[in-house]
């Protein structure tokens, strides 16, 4: 990539979010869609479909593609094995998760941070591990969570933090960790 190109790239990318680069390079992205860090698109994003209200935090990647098929190119230089990725509405793929070409993740879904998705994952459910697999409802998470709860869901980023020193009993400092939001 030339000097001007990649100047260019480091302007638009510091005038835009993460969700606007998205829909730049192609991923066929719905309502409020939410990216939280750095998010590894494929060299195919345009057969990446993400629903409406989805979270996708740091460090996932979606993988459209079987790179292993260049072993085998000399003797069958057609071989190409890519497949879209469909993500469904209301749907959160927690940090590190890798998603596979050809996998369609339902409505109302939680991938746990680090699983590898390989296959498809119905609506309603959560799933973790290498390879990911179904743990429970969406329903059961749901009361665990509540059960889990200290409330503290509605408040701001700052006020959260003195809560959450003052319900744990530290003092230490956070100084400086808001500057970057």
């Amino acid at each position: 990539m030339g000097l001007i190109k990649k100047i260019k790239k480091k302007w638009w990318l510091r005038s835009h979010t993460a969700e606007d680069y998205a829909r730049r390079i192609g991923v066929n992205a719905g309502d409020d869609f939410h990216i939280y860090g750095n998010v590894v698109w494929s060299t195919e994003p345009w057969i990446i479909t993400v629903g409406n209200h989805v979270h996708i935090t740091d460090g996932v990647r979606f993988e459209t593609h079987d790179g292993g098929t260049l072993l085998f190119r000399r003797e069958i230089p057609d071989l190409e094995v890519t497949r879209p990725i469909v993500l469904g509405d209301n749907v959160y793929v927690g940090n590190c998760a890798i998603i596979m070409g050809g996998v369609t993740v339902g409505d109302n879904v939680v991938i746990g941070a680090g699983a590898v998705v390989t296959r498809d994952i119905p609506s309603n459910s959560v799933c973790v591990g290498v390879p990911a697999r179904v743990i429970e409802t969406l329903d059961e998470y749901l009361e665990k969570l509540k059960s889990r709860s200290l409330h503290l869901g509605h408040l701001t980023w700052e006020e959260k933090d003195l809560a959450l020193k003052e319900y744990y009993g530290y003092t230490g400092a956070s100084r400086g960790i808001y500057e970057f939001r």
